[in-house]
């Protein structure tokens, strides 16, 4: 197999869809969401360090097995078509399977995003019996990167076993990974490894500092780095990824246009761009409080629309302000680089969410290959510098500033690592990286919450 990267120049045109999770354009013909992320606990059994809400322990006021049923209809009467419930671990809660079986009883297409540490056959069976259609597990890494990331020694273990039995059923198995400096070098041998699991689908989407990952601002990837990962991306796409018969669906935060746009973005023999971020126009997201926000990752202080207690989902859709604001973004909206960009119309600015923990506000999206090698052509490159602190409470943020520099010497490495080196690493060796770099990368920098890099 060759270790030849995919040189930075255009590859195929840039198409006219947007599809986003596979839905066909006809899809989005009704203008209303379409698809639900709803957390419906925030209970985990893990202690992931890059973790957005700070899961652990439930919500002290999470809806009960009636309010949940009640939403499920209320999504129904929305129009939605697909439900993808994750945590938190949604497995924690005993009634997980009855919510997920009403979803499928609406007429919805049920998913779930799992840890999997305890994904047991029996669970498996209760999904398989529910009529969920897909299940996808998280790895961040090969096994020593995934562990130390995921808080729990065991955890790779736990997560790529359970996979094979997911895989072994009626339902689809799909996987998902946090991007950043220590997963990055080994996406292809983890590409590998998907093949060997029989994953159909994988999603990728960059680490942000929220919550947890707020705490550890070192195991993010500068902006400039996306020169290095998005080459490395096409690469893994279309030697690794492609002959295994894996799709690829880069995050929302992945992005954005630039020549390797619609060899990434795509279904098919049919090319996809990004078309803008979705949050409030064709998702959502809900939190096992009932909160409703335009996207599950968005900070839940400043983007939630009110509660399923006190709202419906279809008025929050229709007149909370805090869900339409995606849809009615312009470029006069934008500000910094992103205002003046050529694809401002369209893009506009990308993934809120990114924008919001980093800078504090949308509207200015630093994590854009476009971007990045613009500024490359100028000699110039940036970079992110944490000044303060998150308070250390779920979906918080600390605060950045975002440095303009001459452009650093080119390097042939990613995250410390030679091309070679990880081109050629196998998926069972455990990783490339040594315990004292893990620790190193994931020591916290609040004092008050020192997660354990490992634990059994």
């Amino acid at each position: 197999m060759s270790t030849t990267f995919t040189p930075r120049a255009a590859i195929g045109a840039v198409p006219t869809e947007n599809l986003v999770r596979g839905l066909r354009p006809s899809d989005y013909e009704a203008g209303r969401p379409i698809y639900v992320v709803w957390e419906i606990t925030l209970r985990c059994d893990l202690g992931c360090q890059h973790c957005g809400s700070r899961a652990g322990h439930a919500r002290p006021d999470e809806l009960d097995t009636a309010e949940c049923l009640d939403v499920v209809r209320q999504m129904a009467d929305l129009g939605i078509r697909e439900v993808t419930l994750i945590g938190g671990e949604a497995y924690l809660r005993e009634d997980w399977d009855l919510i997920a079986k009403s979803i499928t009883d609406h007429g919805m297409a049920c998913g779930i995003t799992t840890g999997a540490r305890f994904f047991t056959p029996e669970r498996i069976d209760r999904a398989v019996a529910a009529g969920v259609r897909s299940i996808s597990v998280s790895l961040d890494g090969l096994e020593r990167t995934h562990d130390a990331q995921r808080g729990v020694r065991g955890s790779f273990a736990a997560a790529t076993q359970a996979a094979r039995r997911i895989g072994a059923t009626p339902m689809r198995l799909a996987t998902n990974t946090q991007v950043n400096r220590l997963s990055m070098p080994e996406l292809p041998a983890l590409a590998e490894l998907l093949a060997d699991l029989g994953s159909k689908a994988w999603q990728l989407q960059l680490t942000v500092p929220m919550g947890r990952a707020a705490d550890r601002p070192q195991l993010l990837l500068q902006p400039y780095e996306l020169t290095a990962l998005f080459p490395l991306l096409a690469y893994v796409k279309q030697q690794r990824l492609d002959p295994a018969g894996i799709r690829l669906f880069p995050g929302n935060n992945l992005g954005y246009f630039g020549p390797y746009e619609a060899a990434l973005r795509h279904l098919g023999d049919q090319g996809a761009h990004w078309g803008g971020c979705p949050a409030g126009k064709y998702s959502l997201g809900l939190e096992a409080d009932g909160k409703i926000k335009g996207c599950p990752s968005l900070p839940s202080n400043t983007y939630s629309g009110g509660t399923t207690r006190e709202v419906s989902v279809a008025v929050a859709v229709e007149r909370a302000s805090e869900l339409s604001y995606v849809k009615s973004r312009t470029r006069a909206d934008l500000w910094g680089h992103c205002r003046t960009c050529y694809y401002a119309d369209v893009c506009k600015a990308g993934c809120t969410w990114t924008s919001q923990v980093f800078m504090g506000r949308p509207g200015n999206n630093p994590y854009c290959i476009h971007r990045a090698l613009e500024l490359e052509r100028q000699g110039l490159q940036e970079r992110f510098e944490q000044i303060a602190e998150a308070p250390g409470i779920p979906f918080d943020q600390g605060r950045f500033v975002l440095r303009e520099e001459p452009l650093g010497p080119p390097t042939a490495t990613l995250s410390g690592h030679s091309l070679e080196s990880i081109t050629q690493l196998d998926w069972r060796s455990g990783g490339l990286w040594s315990d004292a770099e893990l620790e190193q990368l994931l020591a916290p920098t609040r004092k008050k919450q020192r997660l354990p890099v490992l634990s059994e």
